[in-house]
């Protein structure tokens, strides 16, 4: 059963559901009420403030406080989240990131509630800030992405997830019906909220099917089968798709992608997507990583260290997220993704560490470490790219272990070609949502990649400043005169730590919002 939302002006003591959410600001002295809760303080006689203080609530974002109603309200049960505190100049407009994130965990705790009888759905009535179109659209999308629950294998259930997302099939498992049994119900001038909520439910139906996709067993989610599931958005979204087999890819040079995908017995694949509206101007390309399973093929990985190998395509999937998205939203730009598709396994047919490939461009790279797959697979994308002549090609990997050790598990770290397209992005990204950080390619590094045989390596010697290496092998793949950045999302892509806000355990579906947004940016002329 998926999660609905829906819109309604009603007064919020009247309206009919089963728990009331509100926001509390963390005040000097005590918890402070946030917009839209007033009608909720006024039915219970003014008193709302006073009883958060009573039973231990302090405002601090995230935090949950469950106040009973009593028969003052319709609903039986309030819940408040903290949104934190707010300076003067933060109160109007709330930022939209802490709106999503409080609306995320306030339907995370609705879901831990004990399930209805006999099953219905529970119903959420959303009394946060929804003032204006951002404020509603922040508020519907963290509760959409807070929601998710990814149930697929579990005997109660199949995949669950906001917003009805398209499922992820594969040989002898269920369909991805998503489970959550929640309704949402937006309080809110529906004139002023109805722009914000559908780009929302589009945004959120994204992620959804990016987080699944992350989520889905490898043996369920081989290039095959992943390239079945782009075929299937791709009709459903209107997109032209190319796929290249491992006939077309050796017809076409591309060993980046042949030699990741010769240790496997599921050969690999490369999807060209394209959305190409009538009258666009410019043109982005994306390309994204899409390893099924990295199990590091001969330079073999330590076992612990495969357990979210699972989640080594988040980049591919982030792509194919974005490009459904972009075209629900009819952006007035033309958009190529690239899903060089492959699994990295250890076999008597796998490429071995010494062996040399050339790329689709002609460049030969000796293969020292095959562990190092991803950037190899990129190569031969990004290669691919001069056809588009694009005027901003933009990659995203789960590419370096080194990511994390730099900017820890929940920043991602962006490199780039020009500073002011890196700068862009950051900004994007923050926009959308999602932290990023700007990162540089220091010149000195790239000798590393140096070869006695080969025109380069694919790895350095010198380990240290692994993430930005690995940035410049990839410059090295950027047609000339285009503006390129690469987003390494190895950390944000794949939660291992507790749920916070709207983000889950597992898949968090990093980095779609941002291409989203840096898509739009272009439709509107600012990049």
């Amino acid at each position: 059963m998926s999660t609905t939302l829906s819109i309604s002006d009603a007064p919020t003591h009247q309206v009919g559901a089963d728990v009331v959410i509100i926001a509390v600001i963390k005040g000097t002295d005590g918890p402070l009420l946030g917009p839209g809760a007033k009608d909720v303080d006024e039915a219970l006689a003014g008193r709302l403030a006073e009883t958060l203080t009573t039973l231990g609530a302090t405002g601090q974002a995230g935090e949950i406080t469950k106040v009973p109603a009593g028969s003052a309200l319709s609903a039986p049960l309030v819940i408040a989240v903290g949104i934190g505190p707010l300076s003067d100049s933060d109160a109007v407009p709330i930022p939209p990131e802490t709106l999503r994130r409080a609306a995320g965990a306030a339907s995370r705790a609705v879901l831990a509630m004990p399930a209805l009888p006999g099953g219905a759905p529970r119903r959420a009535a959303l009394a946060l800030p929804s003032r204006d179109q951002w404020e509603a659209e922040a508020v519907a999308l963290g509760a959409l992405l807070g929601c998710y629950e990814f149930r697929r294998y579990r005997r109660d259930g199949a995949s669950g997830a906001g917003v009805g997302g398209a499922g992820v099939g594969g040989a002898g498992s269920p369909s991805a019906e998503h489970s959550t049994g929640l309704s949402l119900i937006l309080l809110a001038d529906k004139a002023i909220a109805e722009p914000g909520v559908a780009r929302a439910e589009v945004l959120a139906r994204a992620v959804t099917m990016v987080r699944d996709l992350v989520n889905t067993s490898p043996s369920h989610l081989t290039p095959m089968l992943f390239t079945e599931h782009a075929e299937r958005v791709a009709k459903e979204s209107g997109l032209e798709i190319t796929v290249l087999d491992e006939h077309a890819l050796a017809e076409g040079s591309y060993g980046g992608i042949l030699g990741v995908g010769q240790g496997s017995a599921h050969p690999p694949r490369l999807i060209r997507l394209e959305y190409s509206p009538a009258g666009a101007a410019k043109t982005l390309v994306l390309a994204g990583k899409g390893i099924t399973f990295d199990s590091g093929g001969l330079s073999l990985k330590p076992s612990k260290s495969m357990e979210t190998m699972k989640s080594d395509m988040s980049g591919a999937a982030a792509v194919l997220g974005a490009m459904q998205a972009i075209s629900a939203l009819g952006a007035p730009v033309h958009v190529v993704g690239y899903l060089p598709l492959a699994e990295n396994m250890p076999s008597g047919s796998a490429q071995h560490p010494s062996d040399v490939i050339t790329i689709h461009d002609g460049t030969t790279v000796e293969v020292l470490n095959t562990d190092a797959e991803g950037r190899l697979v990129l190569a031969d994308a990004l290669a691919s790219s001069a056809a588009d002549s694009p005027d901003l090609l933009i990659d995203v990997a789960t590419l370096t272990g080194s990511q994390i050790v730099a900017l820890g598990p929940l920043v991602a770290g962006v490199m780039s070609n020009d500073d002011s397209a890196r700068d862009h992005v950051v900004d994007a990204a923050a926009r959308a949502g999602e932290a990023m950080w700007p990162m540089p390619l220091p010149e000195e590094l790239r000798k590393g990649l140096e070869s006695s045989v080969a025109d380069l390596t694919n790895v350095a010697p010198d380990r240290n400043g692994g993430m930005l290496v690995a940035g410049l092998f990839l410059r090295e793949f950027v047609p000339d005169g285009v503006r390129w950045a690469h987003l390494d999302i190895a950390g944000p892509a794949f939660n291992e730590a507790a749920p916070h806000g709207y983000t889950p355990k597992g898949g968090t579906g990093a980095a779609t919002r941002t291409l989203i947004q840096i898509a739009l940016d272009m439709a509107e002329g600012r990049l």
